[in-house]
C-alpha cells in the first residue's frame, strides 16, 4: 500500500513513515491548558495536562482534588491525542469483523461497542470503541498506538473500504454525575443518549459528535468537535460552576478505581483477551462462527483456561504497589502488578496484576514486593468503585 485512503482528514501520510518522523502539531487546546494553570507532560507524542492549579480552579487543583471533583460534580478532560477514525464503504461492518472479535455489522445506528484489534496470535494490538455512525463506523483508538493501528487497518481492510483519520478534530470528555445537566443545557439532544449510544448534534452551527461514554466509571460524554472550535466549547463548558478541568493524573486514578485496563500497561500485544479478563468483548455468536484474526488462538486459551489472569488487588497499609511490583504467594512469585496507586475514594492502595490462575479466587491472600517489603494484599473483584453509567430510567 502506498498510502491509506481518506475522504477527509489526513490523506498524505505514507504508512511506511516511522512514528518518530511523523510531525505532530500541538493539540488544539494546548494554549488553553497552559492559561488555566496546567502542568504539562509528554504523553503519546503530545504535551498533555497532568493536573491543574491556579486562581481559576475553584477546588485549588491537583490530582486528588480533580479526582474527587469528578466523582462529585463534573470534570473536563482533553483526550484529543486519541485517534478518531472512520471506516466506510459497502461491507465496512463485515470488513471490520475480520479484525475485531465483536459483533460490528449488527450494531444498530448510534450504538457503540468496546472491542480490540488482535494479531494472528490473539495478542491485543489495541483496545478501542466502535460506533455505527450511519454513513460509517467510527473508531476511537489509543493515542500511543494510533499510527500502528492505522497501518494495521490499511494493510488488512479491503481496497474498496475507505479509512478516514479525523486528525483535525478535538475530543473532550465531560465526566461526572453532573455532566448530563451541564451538557444538555448547551446541547439538549445530548439528553436523549444513554450509556454506549452516540449521535450527531448541532451547537450554534458547530457540528458535534457526542457519545455517552468515558473511561472514569462515572456518567459522562465524549465530544468530538472541530479543532478550531475546541476552545470555544471548553470555555462554554467550564463557564458552568459545576465543571473544572482535569488532567491525566485524575483520569488514571479514576480508571484504576473503575477497574478499566490501560493499553500498554494492563494489556499488550503479548496479552490475549481471556487473560486480560475481557471475554465480555468476545461476542458469543462470533466465538462460534470465528473468521476473525486470532480466533483460533484465543479460543484455545478460552477452552483450556489462561495461565495467568488480570485481577484486582486490595493492599493493606498506605504504601501503593506500582507497575512492575512482583506478587508472591509465600516464597513463590505468582504474578506482576501492571497498574497501581493510592485510591482517593477508598483511601487505600489498589492495583491490577496478572497472577497465576490458581491464585485468582476472590479473597486469595498474596503479597506485593515494594521497597524490600512485602505488602499484604488480597484478590478483589473489580471495579473497586461501582460504575455509575446512565443506562436509562
Amino acid at each position: 500500500m502506498e498510502r491509506w485512503k481518506a475522504c477527509s482528514g489526513t490523506d498524505v501520510l505514507s504508512d511506511t513513515i516511522p512514528e518518530e518522523d511523523i510531525p505532530l502539531d500541538p493539540l488544539p487546546l494546548d494554549a488553553w491548558h497552559r492559561a488555566n494553570g496546567a502542568r504539562m507532560v509528554s504523553f503519546a507524542g503530545y504535551d498533555m495536562p497532568i493536573q491543574y492549579s491556579g486562581d481559576t480552579i475553584s477546588h485549588g487543583g491537583g490530582i486528588v482534588a480533580e479526582h474527587h471533583w469528578t466523582r462529585e460534580s463534573a470534570s473536563l478532560f482533553d483526550v484529543s491525542h486519541m485517534g478518531q477514525l472512520g471506516v466506510s464503504g459497502d461491507g465496512a461492518g463485515e470488513a471490520l469483523e475480520a479484525l475485531l472479535p465483536g459483533g460490528i455489522a449488527s450494531l444498530k445506528e448510534g450504538r457503540m461497542r468496546y472491542s480490540m484489534l488482535l494479531n494472528e496470535d490473539g495478542g491485543i494490538l489495541d483496545d478501542l470503541m466502535v460506533t455505527n455512525a450511519g454513513a460509517q463506523f467510527g473508531l476511537v483508538v489509543n493515542g500511543a498506538c494510533k499510527w500502528d493501528d492505522i497501518a494495521h487497518l490499511r494493510e488488512h481492510l479491503p481496497d474498496e473500504i475507505t479509512l478516514t483519520h479525523y486528525n483535525e478534530n478535538a475530543l473532550l470528555a465531560l465526566q461526572g454525575p453532573k455532566a448530563a445537566d451541564v451538557l444538555t443545557a448547551l446541547v439538549p439532544e445530548a439528553g436523549e443518549l444513554t450509556f454506549m449510544t452516540a449521535r450527531y448534534a448541532d451547537w450554534g452551527g458547530v457540528p458535534l459528535w457526542i457519545a455517552r461514554a468515558g473511561y472514569t466509571g462515572e456518567d459522562g460524554f465524549e465530544i468530538a468537535v472541530p479543532g478550531e472550535h475546541a476552545q470555544q466549547l471548553a470555555e462554554a463548558l467550564t463557564a458552568d460552576d459545576r465543571v473544572e478541568p482535569a488532567g491525566l493524573g485524575a483520569r488514571d486514578s479514576l480508571r484504576l478505581e473503575a477497574g478499566l485496563p490501560l493499553y500498554g500497561h494492563d494489556m499488550t500485544d503479548a496479552t490475549d483477551p481471556v487473560s486480560a479478563d475481557l471475554t465480555f468483548a468476545l461476542t458469543k455468536k462470533r466465538r462460534e462462527t470465528g473468521r476473525w484474526m486470532g480466533h483460533e488462538k484465543v479460543m484455545a486459551v478460552l477452552d483450556a483456561g489462561p495461565e495467568q489472569k488480570r485481577v484486582g488487588l486490595l493492599i493493606d497499609g498506605r504504601m501503593p504497589a506500582r507497575e512492575g511490583a512482583e506478587v508472591f504467594a509465600g516464597d513463590t512469585k505468582v504474578g506482576t502488578v501492571t497498574s497501581g496507586g493510592f485510591s482517593p475514594t477508598l483511601s487505600r492502595p489498589i492495583a491490577m496484576a496478572y497472577v497465576d490462575a490458581a491464585y485468582t479466587a476472590e479473597g486469595t491472600a498474596l503479597e506485593c514486593a515494594v521497597r524490600n517489603k512485602r505488602l499484604p494484599a488480597a484478590v478483589s473483584p473489580m471495579p473497586f468503585v461501582p460504575h455509575r453509567y446512565f443506562r436509562g430510567s
